[in-house]
């Protein structure tokens, strides 16, 4: 990877040096996207069959697989991939039983009581990519927290042909609605709804630039009602380092995510010049072995090696990046933990790689890229959910507080909001008199 030497760089150059993959944002991407989209709108199904055709290589005649079909995927799944699912739904569970919302009901003042309380979203889609490496892990990530938050229609989408492992691991979570359909064409299909694919809520996933800017687009679309959980796009990492890490270990964690795709984009930041060069020739050994090389090479031409003057300035710039994933290889990695301000998840020590993240230490996966982790949390358990205010006044408590807001409303210009109040006071008031 190319090494820069941080603080010699002027502010262009140090806004260069963190910019993304030149993959992402290209000029005609929301142009081709729109168009995707639009024509699921209004052509459906016929569109998404013939949109299989001709990016997925992939001739449909039904979209939604039957309860024949997954069993007989289940059928095909090792016992070995069986058990690994098995292990990381546990660990993934345990830890989003854990964040389940308890309902907060005070009293502000007396006769005034505030609630918050929170319902799960009734329809949420679950979006899957499959392609070159299909995201077993993603199904769990995803359908696991809706199951546990309550969505009582969690619909799956993932390009065909769909893994098997991803069929099983989607059956094992309770998922019985499974489509065959990838894409941005799966996002407004998700959206607006389709002769088979019911339209949703919510939709939720990673996936490439395509799928990214279908979500922002449809999230946008006044011709629908739907959110989406985040900007989830290509993957991204990076990785914090002093003098005293192991360069193996460093080579290796870059390259689990420039293998990702080619619009992935991995970072060091280094105190250490030496330690710049042996990540680097260790990046080259490792490369020349890995099945995805070519992926990872073009991801690898848009990444970069900071050198830093020391550990301060390190989170500082990785505060600046607001990477997806932050690795934290140093001596005493929790003690930089406490100057991190943007960052969608964080792995301390040497023997944290990122993927065990990825798949089944129990936290959650999709997070926030692009430096949208300055302003935009990891998933969680409550984005399954909407939370809502409840208020309820007694006559005594409209009386403690009927002049303060008539008070405000007057002064805001808002008779009718003042008098909403002034008619019940003069009720009561004309009742107490009475």
């Amino acid at each position: 990877m190319q090494i820069l030497n941080w603080p010699n760089l002027s502010e262009a150059e140090r806004k260069s040096a963190l910019s993304r993959s030149p993959l992402v944002g290209d000029e005609s991407l929301e142009k081709t996207v729109a168009a995707i989209v639009n024509r699921v709108r209004t052509a459906k199904d016929a569109a998404l069959l013939s949109y299989s055709q001709q990016f997925d290589d992939v001739s449909l005649t039904e979209l939604r697989l039957s309860t024949d079909d997954i069993s007989a995927a289940c059928a095909r799944v090792s016992g070995d991939i069986k058990l690994a699912i098995a292990q990381a739904m546990a660990n993934i569970e345990s830890f989003h039983l854990a964040q389940k919302f308890e309902p907060i009901s005070i009293e502000t003042q007396v006769g005034i009581r505030c609630e918050l309380r929170s319902e799960a979203i009734e329809k949420v889609g679950l979006y899957i990519p499959g392609g070159t490496a299909p995201l077993i892990s993603t199904v769990m990530m995803l359908a696991l927290p809706a199951r546990i938050a309550g969505c009582e229609q969690r619909v799956l989408v993932s390009p065909p042909p769909i893994d098997d492992a991803i069929i099983y691991a989607a059956k094992e979570c309770g998922i019985t609605e499974i489509y065959q359909v990838g894409g941005a064409q799966a996002i407004a299909a998700l959206a607006f709804g389709t002769e088979s694919v019911p339209a949703v809520d919510k939709i939720f996933g990673p996936g490439n630039r395509f799928v990214t800017e279908a979500k922002r687009l449809v999230s946008q679309d006044s011709r629908c009602v739907v959110s989406i959980d985040m900007p989830a796009g290509p993957s991204e990492v990076l990785l914090i380092a002093d003098k005293e890490a192991n360069p193996e270990f460093i080579a290796a964690d870059l390259l689990s995510q420039a293998e990702h795709g080619p619009d992935s984009q991995v970072m060091l930041v280094t105190d250490s010049a030496t330690l710049a060069d042996k990540v680097n020739a260790a990046i080259k050994r490792q490369l020349d072995v890995l099945p995805r090389m070519k992926i990872a090479q073009l991801a690898l031409e848009s990444s970069r090696t900071l050198l830093v003057t020391d550990m301060q300035q390190a989170t500082q710039v990785s505060n600046l990046y607001g990477p997806e994933h932050l690795i934290i290889q140093t001596e005493a990695p929790r003690e930089l933990l406490t100057s991190i301000r943007a960052a969608g998840s964080v792995f301390l020590g040497e023997y944290t790689p990122e993927s065990v993240g990825d798949y089944a230490s129990g936290t959650n996966h999709v997070l926030p890229t692009y430096g949208y982790s300055r302003a935009v949390s990891s998933l969680s358990l409550a984005d399954f959910s909407r939370r809502f205010t409840v208020q309820e006044l007694s006559a005594e408590g409209l009386l403690g507080l009927g002049e303060t807001v008539m008070t405000l409303a007057a002064a805001e210009q808002l008779d009718a909001h003042k008098n909403a109040v002034k008619i019940r006071l003069d009720s009561l008031i004309a009742g107490n008199a009475s």
